[in-house]
């Protein structure tokens, strides 16, 4: 029999760290099998100076996303678009979030919430409003993406600690395959932006910047049309 291996501090240290920062998950991205989330770029966080919520970052990066969608609709990868809204008078929504620091002002939205025009969302593309962060939380998601036939979702939106990364873990949960934009996504606060795509790289998705998601959708075309 071999020996058992003694683990050094430095060793187990090391392959964390290396995961963290390099780790890259294994599976290819077809676009048959794949569909794109936009989470929550809606005015509340996108649209300049218009709430207490803007998430500057997320302004700075929709053109970036904007062309990913574009990209996403050529590859007949469906996009399917959430809002972070006020539901069901509340009544779906978690009861501890009244209390926790991100709903401390008194601001209130005008009315229901929008996708931020700018993105150009189209009306034959699927929109949930959803009561939590995650867009899994108490909608239809699930069973939308079972009736696309996707068992593949590419997260992008704001904010990326939150809505975005929550998401990302509920689908790892309900076993999709996770893609995660790298840069386009985008937080509160832009230092925060690394420390959570380091956990999402090593433990629940396939990090990857808009160009290296087009660039794996283009290569999923070609080889299932048969073109190398």
């Amino acid at each position: 029999m071999e020996a058992w291996m003694s683990y050094s501090e430095e060793w187990v240290t090391a392959r964390a760290r290396d995961a963290y920062e390099h780790g890259r998950a294994s599976f290819d991205v077809r676009p048959e099998r794949t569909a794109l989330l936009v989470i929550d770029m809606q005015d509340e966080f996108v649209r300049p100076g218009w709430s207490p919520y803007w998430v500057p970052a997320a302004t700075r990066m929709a053109p970036r996303l904007r062309r990913l969608v574009e990209g996403c609709r050529s590859a007949d990868v469906p996009v399917i678009w959430t809002i972070f809204d006020d539901t069901h008078l509340g009544l779906d929504r978690p009861r501890a979030l009244s209390h926790l620091p991100h709903a401390d002002t008194d601001w209130r939205r005008p009315g229901p919430a929008e996708v931020w025009d700018q993105l150009g969302r189209r009306s034959d593309e699927a929109l949930i409003r959803k009561p939590s962060y995650g867009a899994f939380y108490d909608t239809p998601l699930d069973t939308m993406l079972r009736n696309l036939g996707r068992d593949t979702v590419i997260v992008t939106g704001t904010l990326t600690n939150y809505c975005c990364g929550t998401t990302a873990r509920q689908a790892y949960e309900r076993g999709y395959k996770v893609v995660f934009g790298a840069d386009v996504t985008a937080t509160d606060d832009e230092s925060r932006q690394e420390p959570e795509l380091a956990v999402l790289r090593k433990g629940f998705a396939l990090v990857l910047t808009a160009e290296e998601i087009t660039n794996q959708l283009a290569t999923g075309a070609r080889v299932r049309h048969g073109r190398h």
